[in-house]
């Protein structure tokens, strides 16, 4: 490309979501019109958005002039000409209002600027609030100002942004094409208001635990490392807040969470993304048994503030949100799919020739916890339609949750299952640094054997808990999950404003 061929295509050099055209090199040459003049604006004052228009103006009956002033700005799509008048959609971030330019009120030389303007150019309008012979709600235009000219067209209103490998990665044409991704990223930003306003009604503290950590605990995944250089040490992103957040509950915040991002270096696919929103919450003197009666009610209010209903359509299927969940042993629901009556008593090889007779391939690391834990993943989750509790996980896959007050191969945890995935975590907090020295140290052992997901011993935690950590009830609830639950949604991207991506191939 020469130097006036990339002048004329833009900054970027080139446009592969649409031929460089001769459409395109118009734009161009409008903008350095401008620019070599005056120039765009450095702000503008508007007057009111369009969806106050709207509300206040509610009534008003076709043919209407108001007499009423305002001054709007947006983005313009696509226009109509008939004769002297032309009808213009503008779009802000409320909504849209119909631009009404008539020549004999902003007069020839502004009918033709107008004229000039393109899709998708950035504008400010001034003029008469009325209503047109169809009853459309509408602005007489007196005077525009172009605030910014766009040098490409945006997709059309009909066709939009289709290819989602294009939606994910440029994710402002998405939003300027798709009202459904407006809509998506709008109940998001809804969702994650009532989960904090649930929390802090419930007494909760917000607080804000590291991101950048000498070494990544709190879950079983693998981390992303990083170099401090001034420090000269290897560090990692943060793969959970939960041992932070417990280490507050110690300091005497007796009632904690946060909504934070998380990093895990793993794979990609419609549930999973490398870099995720996690709520985390930490409650003195409660027990898993309590984050389930929490979890009900929390879920049950997002979907009311996202949908107006706590009864969704997801995937083509209702599903009630409202509570009480059910309530199902991982062991219980294991023993079913199998058709045999396992036990964690059942001989280790039994379990490994039930697990390979299912498909499963155990590690030579895995013990009867892992065994079954990879039975209920193959054979049951995918099931599990309705809001349903999991609970009593094996001590072996929960390290950091107390034992059962009454059944010694199992930890007082739940997870909470919803259309075949899981939305929350949750138990009552191991609290005895001994007991918790032990897991941390039969985990080190399973890293050292091959596990790389497996937790390191963390010794300052340790040294917290001997300071006390009162009987403590814990939950982690993934937050883009619940998006695309409330929204319909069945692929992580769709929730994520900037997901993660493999990089385009290279020239």
């Amino acid at each position: 490309m020469t130097h006036d061929e990339q002048s004329a295509a833009g900054p970027s050099g080139g446009d592969d979501l649409a031929e460089v055209s001769p459409l395109m090199r118009e734009r161009v040459a409008k903008y350095r019109r401008i620019t070599d003049g005056e120039g765009f604006p450095y702000s503008f004052e508007r007057t009111d958005m369009a969806a106050d228009l709207a509300t206040r103006f509610s009534d008003i009956e076709p043919g209407t002039s108001t007499g009423e002033l305002t001054t709007v700005a947006g983005r313009l799509k696509a226009s109509r000409e008939m004769g002297k008048l032309i009808f213009a959609p503008l779009t802000d971030g409320s909504g849209t209002i119909q631009l009404f330019v008539d020549r004999s009120t902003i007069g020839d030389e502004g009918f033709e600027a107008f004229r000039d303007l393109d899709t998708g150019d950035w504008i400010g309008a001034t003029g008469e609030i009325i209503a047109s012979k169809r009853g459309e709600l509408s602005v007489r235009v007196s005077s525009v100002v172009l605030l910014q000219k766009s040098l490409r067209t945006p997709p059309d209103k009909w066709h939009g942004l289709k290819d989602v490998e294009q939606r994910s990665r440029r994710r402002y044409v998405d939003l300027l094409a798709n009202e459904e991704s407006r809509k998506v990223a709008l109940t998001r930003a809804r969702i994650v208001s009532e989960l904090r306003s649930q929390f802090e009604r419930r007494g909760y503290v917000e607080v804000e635990t590291p991101v950048l950590l000498a070494q990544a605990t709190g879950a079983a995944a693998r981390p992303f490392a990083t170099r401090h250089n001034a420090l000269d040490q290897d560090m990692y992103l943060r793969i959970a807040t939960e041992l932070y957040l417990k280490r507050l509950v110690v300091g005497g915040l007796e009632r904690v969470f946060e909504i934070g991002r998380i990093f895990r270096n793993e794979g990609i696919d419609s549930t999973h993304n490398p870099e995720f929103t996690m709520l985390e919450s930490y409650e003195a003197f409660a027990d898993y048994n309590d984050m389930m009666v929490l979890v009900e009610e929390v879920v049950s209010a997002c979907a009311v503030a996202a949908t107006g209903a706590d009864t969704i359509t997801y995937d083509g299927k209702l599903l009630d949100l409202s509570g009480p969940y059910r309530r199902a042993t991982m062991l219980e629901l294991t023993q079913e799919a199998v058709g045999e009556p396992v036990t964690y008593d059942t001989p280790l090889e039994e379990l490994r020739t039930l697990a390979l007779n299912h498909g499963i391939t155990p590690e030579d690391h895995w013990g009867t916890g892992k065994l079954m834990e990879a039975l209920f993943d193959t054979l049951v989750e995918d099931t599990l339609w309705d809001p349903t509790f999991v609970t009593e996980h094996p001590i072996e896959i929960s390290p950091l949750a107390r034992v059962h007050r009454s059944k010694p191969h199992v930890t007082e945890r739940f997870e909470l299952i919803i259309a075949g995935d899981e939305y929350a975590n949750a138990f009552s907090e191991l609290n005895d640094p001994y007991d918790q020295r032990a897991r941390f140290e039969a985990q080190a052992d399973a890293r050292a054997a091959g596990d790389d997901k497996a937790h390191p011993v963390d010794e300052d935690y340790i040294l917290a808990l001997e300071y006390g950590l009162p009987p403590t009830g814990g939950l982690g609830l993934g937050v883009d999950r619940l998006v695309m639950l409330l929204t319909d949604k069945q692929h992580i991207r769709e929730v994520i404003l900037f997901p993660t991506m493999r990089p385009l191939p290279s020239n």
